[in-house]
């Protein structure tokens, strides 16, 4: 499954002929193109200082995902927690006390509608803004996600950019939340 910003495209014509014949070398210059695309997305416009410190909870059970988003926001300050499924994010929840969840809609044991359900039930994390996770962005999906308290629903793969909108635009319901 490929993690965030899509990268479409070929090798141009030149390059293409010139190691004809030799995949190794096609393979060896496509993922130094490919690195370069996904290093400069990554250090893009860096953003307010306001996310430097903020406490992000990640429930995935990709490793991919999970570790994709703690890269992109470990670049703006921010703690994150990760954990890669719903009994594990619980158990983590009252140590870290998260300005914001990112919650996976089909994980195991615990899937994210109910995960999401079980936080916003509690009293010290109702106010808790809970963004869930899907590579499902269908209507109803985002209606489901707003029925268990979801307050947006964010497709993967998804970009740095889509990633970090999505903390910014929360932040304020989050200001207090943790404490």
């Amino acid at each position: 499954m490929a993690v965030g910003p899509t990268l479409r495209g070929d090798l141009p014509r030149s390059i293409r002929s010139e190691c004809r014949g030799d995949p190794s070398v096609v393979a060896q210059r496509e993922n130094m193109m490919q690195s370069a695309r996904v290093e400069q997305l990554t250090n893009s416009q860096p953003l307010a200082s306001s996310l430097a410190g903020r406490k992000v909870l990640v429930i995935d059970d990709s490793s991919t995902i999970r570790r994709t988003a703690q890269i992109f926001l470990s670049k703006v300050d921010c703690q994150v927690v990760l954990a890669e499924d719903g009994f594990d994010a619980l158990a983590k929840l009252g140590d870290f006390k998260p300005d914001i969840v990112f919650c996976d809609i089909l994980m195991p044991k615990l899937d994210g509608y109910l995960t999401c359900s079980l936080i916003k039930k509690s009293p010290k994390f109702h106010a808790t803004p809970v963004v869930m996770l899907s590579s499902r962005d269908g209507v109803f999906d985002r209606a489901r996600g707003k029925l268990v308290g979801a307050v947006d629903h964010l497709a993967k793969p998804f970009s740095r950019e889509a990633l970090l909108e999505a903390v910014q635009a929360h932040l304020p319901a989050a200001a207090g939340a943790a404490q």
